[in-house]
């Protein structure tokens, strides 16, 4: 592919001189109209380092495989005794089983790996004005790129806009310090510290202004041009010269070294590992490993089958006793089964990423089954992640309200009222409203009856908004302490914005009043330092040099610091309230007012963030800075975030998404409980929580004492000991406040309670806890440190997407299970008519096959296989999300699947031993005939029936048992309980296609298999038969009715059954309407559930 060109290398040249040589724009980027034709010219930015798709290492998978070799064994078997038509019919279900496992798996390996590409690190790109995130591989150069804390660099970029932006490039260059980055093109060169003019003067490690593809941005943020993708990056010409492999410990063969034994310890240890390799018994998911290892027990099983046919035959080791000791081990070996889990896996994963699910590592579609307790964000997963900023109070008594806003882009839409209140809410008019049984927000209705709604004080008069200098600071101070960007596109004829929710709503409400930050640099205002964001100190601050025209009445010879975050932390570096004649000094009383507002705002479900300012006394000039955080910005942080001047408090509403609270509900149904670990106060955080249904509106339907602790502090639940923690009765259902190490307490205290939890995060910072629980769940938005942690990525990020993926694990799980015991099932009951056939001895004294081997191959190969992919694929059950979660870490081989596959196995190999000998003895006296193991004859004429018979029988019996084992416990007459119609059984076994389809031709192919003239007596070693269709009929309905009988045994009397989901007078979700709800969920409700839910009415629930 071809490489960028440009007139110099991209770190001598001006940001103006890189944008006309890759014809891009810095603002508005690359127009899509361009890009596909970049990426055809440039191809994808990925780097071609090997580990692709090797062919022929599936192919040698495939040979090296239980079946295979039992197989292989009977084919040289056959040709040895000179039976040709056996061994090459053997031969081509040998050519036919490796050939459709190799294409199976060769698609299934690269449709994996494609999903895989989805969850790899994402960009976040500026085309045609709008900000996006496209995956790494889809960036081109020319491309706009936007970089903060914890992203992966995309591909080498020409860095132009730079605050505190620092990267990771220990892996490109060996830095062990992180490189901060500069945006002019003022290189000089090491020695002379002469300006560079070609790139052989510079290094690449003191290229500061280019940031190299895959190097980790450490703190800071910025923005840059690609100038190069793919292998033409550093990394990529670095990848292109190095392919060696690095071996395990302990495979050298080095006897210099190590040792003259060491050739023989590093050959047999590279040995091993080629072979558990290929054998699938080291790599894969643990249930894969799990059912490889199952292949081989049973195929050391076979042999243990075959010495009990030699010791029958008092070990006369002649050639029908080699092929009955054959027959037997290939009755037990269920051949398709890792390939049916490979296709049960990639079924699963695809449907995931339908509904906005990726899975990095298939061992979390086993564990998502398992989950018992997810720990979820708020802000953009339980709720739009579009905020809107509602009320803002400036003190002592002002607030305005935003009015009207449908839309939190447009500054346009709506009104902003003013209205003077109380600075202090009187104690009467809180207790006078009960807002456990009110919405949370003043963006919607009030679900309180009229009488009850009297009852509030009425709401002071407003008025239109006007700017006053209070409110011209305010909004000052709210647009220049921001990040985000708001602008009308002509185009489109549209606002559209970029940056983080909460910063858009604020900017939003300063271009409302046409203050935006745009326009107020216009105007002069000069960002000189940024103190970002930090979660510990949960504050931000701007240094901003005053311009001379400022409307605010600052001193244009100095600078001002602008500083916004959590109220709590920002009253505490506050000494004044306030600006002008209403200035006062900060005092206990004023702070108590303060947090008695932001409470009261916090109550209606808004995050409140304060606004503070102060003059500085010179202009400032910001110190030396340093590739990491070091003690010295601390305290040059420390020094002017000091003595602020409050300005006021912004109450900022994030609605909760639709279809929120029916998603909770169904975690409740299904046995899950949902925590909400948050960073907004505890009001809010308790306000939003009752709206979605975590915790109730009314707690006094909780217990006191775990009411009392199902919202916290995180402050108050760090301060606890393990064995505090382990002492409450449940853990809190709310967590405010929450920084990234009470996440990993949170999952700690989980797993002691034999939970398995589910851990949403999005930060660099939430890396930990991701790792630490059972099942890490990224948002697609969030920092690619995160997703790297994660095994699971939301490319929506919303919480139902979240219950989706857990029903499809649980679905995934049952489908397993179903098709592990219909293999299982049917092996069982082969052996067992084998094994008893070793009875049924002819005039020579040799055992007569009940049915024969090629008989045994068919059924296993075409019969069985089938309706077990059938079943792999089978839709989620009416009752999925009913039951409770399996363990986390168990097996699918529980207690009831065992006894199950015992039961029926007994079942079927009765019925089908039962049909041998009721035509060879009932009919024909026991005429067993002589070598009718090898060819017909007259003599053979009764075994020959008897076993077309059996294998007619068998067939049936097998391809019923599929249709029965779409439910372990219901009647396959009424699978579904929510139909009660007895004609619903139709509806359901045509439900899936493929399944029914493969029943009902595997039932007719049993036909042409007995009738046509040599390939009965020749190949499958049977005959016509007539009248022993009544037996196989029989027999069939006699089978039928014995498991139908074993279901209600379980049911009638509970056993072998899961526990049941404990239910107590209140379950997370069920207020609100959501009853309404009463179908299970699916991935088709959960698309439905939004237009659903604008149906359902917001009038208040009782509780059950």
């Amino acid at each position: 592919m071809a490489e960028a060109e440009f007139p110099k290398h991209p770190f001598l040249l001006s940001i103006p001189e890189v944008q006309d040589a890759l014809e891009t724009s810095v603002e508005n980027g690359l127009s899509e109209t361009q890009v596909p034709q970049l990426q055809q010219k440039y191809g994808p930015n990925e780097l071609d380092v090997g580990g692709g798709i090797s062919w022929y290492k599936i192919l040698i998978r495939q040979v090296i495989n239980a079946m295979v070799i039992i197989l292989i064994f009977a084919m040289s078997l056959s040709f040895g005794v000179k039976d040709y038509v056996e061994g090459t019919v053997l031969a081509i279900v040998i050519f036919l089983n490796v050939s459709i496992g190799f294409w199976q798996e060769y698609r299934a390996e690269r449709k994996m790996n494609a999903l895989k590409a989805l969850s790899s690190p994402s960009a976040m790109v500026l085309r045609d004005g709008k900000t996006m995130v496209v995956p790494n591989s889809q960036v081109v150069p020319g491309d706009i790129i936007s970089l903060k804390m914890g992203d992966t660099v995309p591909a080498d970029m020409r860095v132009f806009e730079a605050m505190n932006l620092n990267c990771d490039e220990q892996s490109l260059t060996g830095e062990a310090e992180p490189v901060e980055k500069t945006v002019a093109n003022n290189i000089r060169t090491t020695d002379t510290e002469k300006l560079a003019t070609s790139e052989d003067e510079v290094g690449m490690a003191d290229r500061t202004n280019i940031a190299y593809a895959t190097t980790i941005v450490r703190k800071g943020r910025g923005r840059g041009i690609v100038i190069a993708t793919g292998m033409h990056t550093e990394v990529g010409k670095i990848a292109a010269s190095t392919s060696k492999k690095r071996r395990k410990a302990g495979r050298s063969m080095n006897y210099k070294k190590y040792g003259k034994a060491q050739p023989f310890k590093g050959g047999f240890r590279r040995t091993k590992d080629f072979v558990f390799k290929y054998m699938g018994l080291s790599e894969g998911t643990p249930l894969q490993i799990k059912l490889s290892k199952l292949a081989y027990y049973l195929f050391i099983m076979a042999l243990v089958l075959a010495l009990i046919v030699f010791g029958v035959n008092k070990w006369k080791v002649t050639n029908e006793t080699l092929i009955y000791a054959i027959s037997t081990g290939i009755a037990i070996i269920p051949e398709s089964l890792v390939a049916v889990l490979t296709l049960a896996m990639v079924v699963a994963t695809t449907v995931m990423r339908k509904s906005n699910v990726v899975v990095r590592d298939l061992s979390a579609l086993e564990a998502l089954g398992g989950v018992t307790n997810i720990c979820s964000d708020k802000t953009g997963t339980l709720t739009q992640g579009a905020m809107i900023l509602k009320k803002a109070w400036l003190p002592p008594s002002g607030v305005y309200t935003v009015r009207d806003s449908n839309d939190p882009s447009n500054p346009q839409i709506g009104k902003v009222t003013c209205s003077q209140v109380n600075a202090q809410p009187q104690e009467e008019e809180e207790k006078a409203r009960d807002f456990d049984q009110e919405r949370t927000t003043q963006a919607i209705k009030f679900d309180v009856p009229d009488e009850r709604g009297n009852n509030a004080q009425q709401a002071p008069p407003e008025t239109d908004a006007e700017i006053t200098p209070d409110l011209r600071m305010f909004l000052l101070s709210a647009a220049l302490c921001n990040l985000s960007t708001v602008r009308y596109d002509e185009q489109s004829e549209k606002w559209k914005t970029t940056g983080e929710p909460t910063e858009i709503a604020l900017q939003i409400f300063a271009h409302r009043f046409g203050l935006g930050r745009r326009v107020m640099e216009g105007h002069g205002w000069e960002q000189i330092a940024e103190f970002p964001f930090d979660s510990t100190i949960k504050r931000m601050s701007v240094i901003y040099n005053v311009p001379a025209e400022n409307q605010v009445g600052l001193d244009s010879e100095k600078s001002v610091i602008f500083t916004k975050g959590a109220v709590e932390r920002i009253i505490d570096m506050c000494s004044h309230v306030g600006i002008g004649d209403g200035q006062e000094p900060m005092s206990e009383d004023m702070k108590a007012q303060i947090l008695t507002r932001m409470t009261d705002f916090a109550s209606q479900g808004q995050r409140v963030l304060a606004i503070a300012y102060r003059p500085l006394d010179v202009r400032y000039k910001a110190p030396p800075k340093s590739d990491e955080q070091t003690p010295a910005d601390d305290s040059a942080r420390n020094e002017v975030e000091r003595d602020l001047i409050l300005l006021g408090l912004a109450g900022i509403y994030d609605p909760p998404r639709r279809e929120t609270t029916p998603a909770i509900h169904e975690c409740s149904q299904a046995g899950i409980k949902v925590h909400m670990l948050t960073g907004d106060h505890p009001e809010t955080a308790r306000a939003i929580a009752r709206e979605v249904g975590i915790i109730p509106k009314n707690l006094g339907v909780m217990k006191a004492s775990i009411a009392e602790t199902c919202v916290v502090k995180a402050t108050d639940f760090d301060k606890l000991t393990d064995q505090e923690i382990d002492g409450l009765e449940e853990l809190p259902l709310v967590i405010a406040r929450c920084a990234p190490e009470t996440k990993s307490r949170m999952i700690e205290a989980l797993r002691r309670r034999g939970a398995f939890s589910a851990m949403t995060g999005d930060g660099v910072n939430d890396a930990p806890s991701l790792s630490r629980a059972d099942v890490g769940i990224a948002m697609g938005s969030g920092s690619d440190v995160a997703k790297s942690a994660a095994r699971i990525v939301l490319t929506d990020d919303k919480f139902n997407s979240i219950v989706a993926a857990i029903l499809q694990g649980r679905r995934m799980f049952e489908n397993i299970q179903k098709f592990v015991l219909h293999l299982l099932s049917s092996n069982v009951g082969e052996v067992i008519l084998l094994i008893c056939g070793l009875g049924f001895r002819d005039s020579t004294g040799f055992s007569v096959f009940p049915i024969s081997p090629l008989e045994i191959l068919w059924i296993n190969m075409i019969t069985s296989s089938f309706p077990a992919f059938g079943l792999s694929v089978e839709l989620a059950s009416p009752e999925v999300m009913r039951k409770p979660p399996h363990k986390g870490k168990g097996s699918v081989f529980t207690k009831q699947i065992k006894v199950d596959m015992v039961v029926y196995g007994v079942l079927m190999g009765t019925c089908t031993l039962m049909t041998f000998i009721i035509v060879v003895y009932g009919r024909y006296g026991g005429a067993l005939g002589e070598d009718c193991n090898i060819k017909y004859s007259d003599g053979c004429l009764p075994v020959f029936r008897a076993r077309a018979a059996v294998f007619a029988e068998l067939t049936w019996l097998i391809l019923l048992s599929a249709w029965e084992f779409k439910s372990i416990r219901r009647s396959m007459f009424s699978l579904d309980p929510d139909n009660p119609s007895k004609l619903s059984v139709f509806k359901e076994l045509y439900g899936n296609k493929f399944l029914f389809w493969s029943v009902v031709i595997g039932a007719v192919s049993v036909f042409p298999a007995i009738y046509i003239p040599y390939v009965n007596h020749n190949i499958f070693k049977h005959g016509a038969i007539s009248w022993e269709w009544a037996i196989v009929v029989a027999m069939t309905v006699i089978y039928v009715a014995g498991v139908e009988g074993w279901k209600y045994v379980k049911r009638r009397w509970d056993i072998l059954d899961d526990h049941k989901v404990q239910r107590g007078s209140w379950s997370q979700g069920e207020e609100g309407g959501t009853k309404r709800f009463t179908k299970s969920l699916s991935f088709s409700s959960l698309k439905s559930w939004k237009s659903r839910a604008k149906s359902v009415s917001t009038g208040p629930t009782a509780v059950v």
